[in-house]
C-alpha cells in the first residue's frame, strides 16, 4: 500500500464505517435499544472522527463527533433513537460524510466552502436529537457523488504532517495511547515514508556529490507528525533527529558523509521494522527496544555539521482549543477537550522568530484522546490472538493480465499429456525396431556372415534395449510431471479466478438504505430481505448489476407494493416484502427480485401494447403471458399512469435487458396478478470464463456461449420447408428459419451429402433462427481472450480462446450474427441449405471491395458498380481494406492511393504477396495522373491504373468487366 496517502486511507475508512452506520441505523428502527448495533455505531463514528483528525478535516470531525455523542447517549440510556425522523437526520450525516470523503484533493477546499452552511445546519440538527428539539422538517441534503482517483506516486504528503516543538528528553519511555484504527493509519504512513527515505538515502550514498533534497526533510517531518498524533514518543524522537540532521545538510548545501548516511539508514530500518509489528504489539515492541532507540538518536545527533534547530526554519503555531461545534451546547466537555485543529508545516515560508516561553507541546500525550479510545481499545484487546489480515491493492488491469497468464499456464500444462501420449507411440515404434533387429539376427544366424557383422548387430540390439528402457523411464517421469503440472496450473487458475470474485453483499450494501428511504417517501411499509450475501460474483458483473437492480427494486416499491390501506383491504399484511436473492445454480448465477405486491395486470398490459401501437389488437389477443411480459423490457415502455421522480419516464427495464445481454445472460419476468411479481436474471458466474458449445463449421471449431443458445436439435432433410425461397422447419409449433452458419461467416461451403442436419437455435427480441453446423463437439469452459484492438470489430465474433491442445477457437457474437442474418436475408444473399447435391448455390453476384478514405468517392464508385449488378463493400482506409480483403471473398479490389494507416501502393503490395490473394485482380483509381505514379502502381501489381476522371465515362466499368466479367 505504498501508494496510498493519508487522505486515501481516510476515504477507505469512511467507506467502510459508513456501511456499518447505514446498516446499524436501519436495524435501530426495528429495535432502538439493540446494544450490539449501538456499540457498532459508536465505534464507527469514533473511527471516522479519529481518521478525520489525522487529515485535518474539521467538518468531518464535527459531524462524526456529534453523531458519536448521540450513540453514546443512547448507550447510556439518556436517549432513545426510536423515531424515523431521528434516524433520517443521522443517515443524512452519513451521506454528508460519504460525500465529503469522495471529493478529490484539489476540489476539497472549494467543496467545504460551498457546503459550509449545510454542514453547520446538519451538525445543529444532529445535536438537537440530544436536546429533544429535533426539527422534523429538516430538508434532506443530496449526496454529491464524486469520482476519486488515488495518487500514483508515494511522494511525501505535506498536509499529513505536524509542526511541533522538539522535546529535550531523548530517552523518555515510549507511550502508545491511541486506538487501533489510528495505529493502522500510522503504520501505513510510516511504511510509505520510510520506503521513500531508504530509496533516496541509498541514492545519496551511491553518489557522494549529491545534495539532500527537500523531499527527504518533508518525509521525516511527515513521520514525526503522524507519530505525534498517535502519541508514540520514541518514533517522534527518531523522526525529529532525522529531520534536523537532513535539514542541516539542506541549509548548508553540504553532501552527507558516508557514516552519516549509514546512521540515517539504520534509523530508517528501525522505523521500517516497526511497521511490521501488529497494532496490538506496538507498545511492547517500543518498550523492548527503548535502549536501541535512544542509542540511535544519539548517533544521528552526533553530526560534524552545525545543525540549525527547527525554530529557525519552521513556523510553529500554538494549536487552537476552540470548541468543536459552535452554537451546539449539547456536546459534552469530554469532546470539546480534544477538538483541536492539526497545524500544517510551512516549509516554504520566510523564517519567523518565536518566543521560547510561548512554545508548548501541541499534542504531548493528550489525555482526552486516550479517554475516548479506552472503550474501543478494550474491545480490540479481546482479539489479541487473532492475526490482522493484510490487504494489497492490485489494479484491475494487472489482475486481468494475471488471469490471462494463468489461463495460458493451464493450456500449456494440458499440452504435456498429449505430448506424453505421442511419446508412447515412439516407444512402441522402438519395440517394433527391437523385434525387427531380433528377427534380422535370427535370419543372419542361418547364413554365413563374418564376426564383425554379428557384433554390430548384437550391439544394435543392445543399444535399442537401452534406448527403449531409457525412454520408458523418462516417460514415467514425464507423466508424473504432467499430472503435477496440470494440477498446479489448475489450482493456480482457480485461485486467480477466485480473486476476481466478490461476495454479493459487496454490491448491495446501499440497497437497504435506498429501499427504506423510497418506502418512506411513498408512504409505504416495506420489509427488504437480501438472501445469499456470501454468494460469489464476478467483480465486473457485480459492478454492472447496481443500475439494473436499482431499477427493478424501485419498480417493486413503486409499482408493486401497495399502500398500507390497499394491502389491508385485500387481506394482506400491512408491511410488504421485497426479496433480493443470489444463488449459484447449474453453473450460472441466478439473481431473483420478488415482491408480494399486486403484480402486473396482463389484460391491462395487453391493452397498453395496442394503445402504444406496438402491435395490433388481433395479434395482441393471441400473445401468451410470457410474450406480453417481454414488452416491459422495451425502451420507452412504462405501465405507470403518471410521470414522477421515481417512475413513469420509460427508462428502467430496458437498461436491465441491455446489461444482461451485454454480459451474456438472460432475464425474464413472471407475475401473478394480485400476488406479486418476480424478475429472474440468469448470468454467467464470471466474465473471465464462459461455458460454451463447441461446434464445427466448415471444418473449423467455433464456440457459442451457452447462455445465448435456446436449443440444439437435429432435423432430417425431409423436415425442411420453403416459402419465398427461404428455408424453415417447424419445432413445437413454431416456424424457425434455417440458415447455414458457414454462409453467414463467409466460409468455404461444404459439399457433404447430409441426411440429418445439426442445428443451433438462437434468438433475439424479434427473430429466431436455426444455424446449421457441421457437427456438435460438446460443451467446454473457455477462458475469454479479447481480440487485438487493431483488428477493430470482427463481424460475428466477440472474442477468442485457446483449446486444451493450444489451438485457437473463435467465440460467436450471437447478437451480431443475428443482425448479419437479417441483412443477408433482406439482400437475398443466402442460398438454400444443400440437400444432397454437391452444389445447389445459385449464381452469386460478383463482389467488389472499394477502398477510399473519401466518402464522396466511395459512394460514387459504389453506386456506379451496384447499378451494373455488382455487390459492393467499402473500406475507409488501407488497413481497413486489408482486414476486409483477408476475411471476405472478393472478386475485385478498387483502391485509392493516398490514405491513412496504409496507402494504396502498400495495400496492393500486401495483396500480391499473400499466398491466397495474389491472383485477386486490383484496380488503382487516383487523382494522381503522373506517369511515375502509374508505373509504380503497375509495378506493385495493380492490373489497371485509372484516374478518377474515369467516373465520367465507361473506362472504370469496362476495366471491371474485362477483369471479372458482368
Amino acid at each position: 500500500m505504498n501508494n496510498v496517502s493519508m487522505l486515501d486511507l481516510f476515504r477507505m475508512e469512511v467507506e467502510a464505517q459508513a456501511a456499518i452506520l447505514n446498516n446499524n441505523l436501519l436495524a435501530l428502527e426495528t429495535n432502538p435499544n439493540a446494544a450490539t448495533e449501538l456499540e457498532g455505531l459508536m465505534r464507527a463514528s469514533h473511527s471516522i472522527k479519529g481518521a478525520a483528525r489525522v487529515v485535518q478535516l474539521d467538518a468531518a470531525v464535527k459531524i462524526a463527533h456529534v453523531m458519536e455523542d448521540c450513540f453514546v447517549a443512547a448507550q447510556n440510556g439518556s436517549l432513545t433513537l426510536d423515531s424515523a425522523d431521528k434516524i433520517d437526520v443521522l443517515l443524512q450525516g452519513v451521506d454528508m460524510l460519504l460525500s465529503l470523503s469522495q471529493v478529490p484533493n484539489p476540489q476539497l477546499e472549494t467543496w467545504l466552502s460551498q457546503y459550509q452552511s449545510e454542514i453547520e445546519n446538519l451538525v445543529t440538527a444532529i445535536s438537537s436529537i440530544l436536546t429533544g428539539n429535533l426539527n422534523t422538517h429538516i430538508k434532506s441534503q443530496p449526496v454529491t457523488k464524486v469520482v476519486h482517483k488515488a495518487p500514483s506516486s508515494p511522494s511525501p504528503n505535506k498536509d499529513a504532517a505536524l509542526t511541533e516543538t522538539p522535546t529535550n528528553s531523548l530517552t523518555a519511555p515510549p507511550s502508545v495511547t491511541c486506538d487501533l484504527s489510528m495505529l493502522a493509519l500510522f503504520r501505513t504512513e510510516v511504511e510509505t515514508q520510510t520506503t521513500f527515505l531508504k530509496e533516496q538515502l541509498n541514492e545519496l550514498k551511491s553518489n557522494s556529490d549529491s545534495l539532500v533534497a527537500e523531499t527527504l526533510v518533508q518525509a521525516a517531518h511527515v513521520i514525526k507528525g503522524a507519530s505525534k498524533i498517535v502519541q508514540i514518543d520514541g518514533v517522534v524522537k527518531i523522526a525529529l533527529a532525522l529531520e534536523e540532521n537532513l535539514l542541516a545538510a539542506l541549509k548548508r548545501k553540504i553532501p552527507l558523509q558516508t557514516n552519516q548516511i549509514d546512521n540515517l539508514l539504520r534509523s530508517v530500518d528501525l522505523l521500517l521494522r516497526l511497521t511490521q509489528v501488529s497494532e496490538i504489539e506496538i507498545e511492547s515492541w517500543l518498550s523492548k527496544h527503548d535502549s536501541e532507540i535512544a542509542t540511535m538518536i544519539t548517533k544521528i545527533t552526533e553530526s560534524p555539521l552545525e545543525q540549525p534547530t527547527l525554530k529557525d526554519v519552521l513556523v510553529v503555531k500554538e494549536p487552537s482549543t476552540a470548541e468543536l461545534v459552535t452554537n451546539t451546547s449539547s456536546i459534552s466537555d469530554r469532546h470539546k477537550e480534544n477538538s483541536f485543529p492539526v497545524p500544517v508545516p510551512v516549509l516554504d515560508q520566510p523564517v519567523l522568530e518565536q518566543k521560547p516561553e510561548t512554545r508548548t507541546p501541541a499534542i504531548a500525550a493528550p489525555k482526552a484522546i486516550a479517554q475516548e479510545s479506552n472503550k474501543e481499545s478494550s474491545l480490540h484487546s479481546a482479539q489479541n490472538s487473532q492475526s490482522v489480515d493484510r490487504v494489497v491493492r492490485v489494479s484491475a488491469d494487472n489482475l486481468n493480465r494475471l488471469m490471462g497468464l494463468a489461463g495460458e499456464s493451464l493450456v500449456e500444462a494440458n499440452w504435456l499429456q498429449p505430448f506424453a501420449d505421442s511419446l508412447f507411440k515412439l516407444r512402441n515404434q522402438q519395440l517394433e525396431l527391437h523385434n525387427l533387429l531380433e528377427k534380422l539376427q535370427e535370419s543372419l544366424a542361418d547364413q554365413r556372415v563374418n564376426q564383425r557383422t554379428q557384433s554390430y548387430l548384437s550391439d544394435s540390439r543392445k543399444k535399442s534395449d537401452e534406448c527403449r528402457q531409457f525412454l520408458a523411464d523418462r516417460l514415467s517421469e514425464l507423466e508424473l510431471f504432467a499430472r503435477r503440472s496440470a494440477n498446479l496450473s489448475d489450482r493456480l487458475y482457480r485461485e486467480v479466478i477466485a480473486s476476481h470474485m466478490r461476495p454479493f453483499a459487496d454490491g448491495v450494501q446501499g440497497f437497504p438504505r435506498m429501499m427504506r428511504d423510497l418506502a418512506r417517501r411513498l408512504g409505504k411499509q416495506v420489509k427488504f430481505e437480501i438472501i445469499g450475501k456470501s454468494t460469489q460474483v464476478d467483480r465486473d458483473i457485480l459492478e454492472k448489476l447496481e443500475a439494473p437492480l436499482t431499477h427493478i427494486l424501485r419498480n417493486s416499491v413503486d409499482h408493486g407494493i401497495e399502500s398500507p390501506d390497499e394491502r389491508q383491504a385485500v387481506g394482506k399484511p400491512v408491511e410488504g416484502t421485497v426479496r433480493l436473492e443470489a444463488v449459484h445454480r447449474s453453473g450460472m448465477l441466478l439473481i431473483t427480485v420478488s415482491d408480494d405486491g399486486k403484480g402486473v395486470d396482463i389484460e391491462r398490459l395487453r391493452e397498453k401494447t395496442v394503445n402504444k401501437g406496438m402491435t395490433t389488437a388481433e395479434m395482441a389477443a393471441q400473445l401468451t403471458e410470457a410474450e406480453l411480459m417481454e414488452f416491459l423490457f422495451l425502451p420507452g415502455f412504462s405501465t405507470a399512469k403518471s410521470v414522477t421522480e421515481i417512475s413513469g419516464r420509460g427508462v428502467g427495464l430496458d437498461v436491465v435487458q441491455s446489461m444482461v445481454q451485454e454480459v451474456g445472460g438472460i432475464v425474464r419476468a413472471v407475475s401473478q396478478f394480485g400476488k406479486g411479481m418476480a424478475f429472474h436474471l440468469q448470468l454467467p458466474l464470471t466474465l473471465s470464463v464462459i461455458r460454451t458449445l463447441l461446434v464445427e463449421i466448415s471444418g473449423e471449431p467455433y464456440a457459442f456461449p451457452l447462455t445465448r443458445i435456446e436449443r440444439i436439435v437435429t432435423i432430417n432433410k425431409s423436415d425442411l420447408r420453403y416459402i419465398e425461397n427461404r428455408q424453415y422447419f417447424t419445432l413445437d409449433g413454431l416456424n424457425i428459419g434455417l440458415v447455414a452458419a458457414e454462409q453467414v461467416l463467409d466460409l468455404q461451403q461444404s459439399s457433404l451429402n447430409l441426411e440429418v442436419f445439426s442445428v443451433v437455435i438462437v434468438s433475439d427480441r424479434s427473430n429466431r433462427y436455426g444455424l446449421v453446423v457441421d457437427k456438435f463437439l460438446g460443451e467446454r469452459d473457455l477462458v475469454v481472450r479479447p481480440l487485438d484492438t487493431r483488428l477493430g470489430k470482427v463481424p460475428d465474433i466477440s472474442a477468442a480462446a485457446l483449446m486444451s491442445d493450444g489451438s485457437p477457437v473463435l467465440i460467436i457474437d450471437v447478437e451480431d450474427m443475428m443482425r448479419s442474418i437479417d441483412k443477408r436475408l433482406n439482400n437475398k444473399l443466402l442460398s438454400r441449405i444443400s440437400q444432397g447435391s454437391t452444389s445447389t448455390t445459385p449464381t452469386q453476384r460478383k463482389r467488389i471491395l472499394v477502398v477510399d478514405d473519401s466518402i464522396t468517392v466511395r459512394e460514387v464508385e459504389r453506386k456506379l458498380l451496384e447499378n451494373k449488378g455488382y455487390q459492393v463493400d467499402v473500406a475507409v482506409n488501407g488497413m481497413d481494406g486489408w482486414n476486409a480483403v483477408r476475411t471476405g471473398n472478393y472478386d475485385l479490389v478498387i483502391s485509392d492511393i493516398d490514405m491513412p494507416r496504409m496507402n494504396g501502393f502498400e495495400l496492393v503490395s500486401q495483396i500480391k504477396q499473400h499466398n491466397t490473394l495474389q491472383s485477386l485482380p486490383v484496380i488503382i483509381v487516383s487523382y494522381k495522373d503522373r506517369e511515375s505514379d502509374r508505373i509504380r502502381g503497375l509495378e506493385v501489381g495493380a492490373d489497371y491504373y485509372l484516374t478518377k476522371s474515369s467516373f465520367h465515362d465507361d473506362t472504370l466499368l469496362n476495366s471491371v468487366i474485362a477483369l471479372i466479367g458482368d
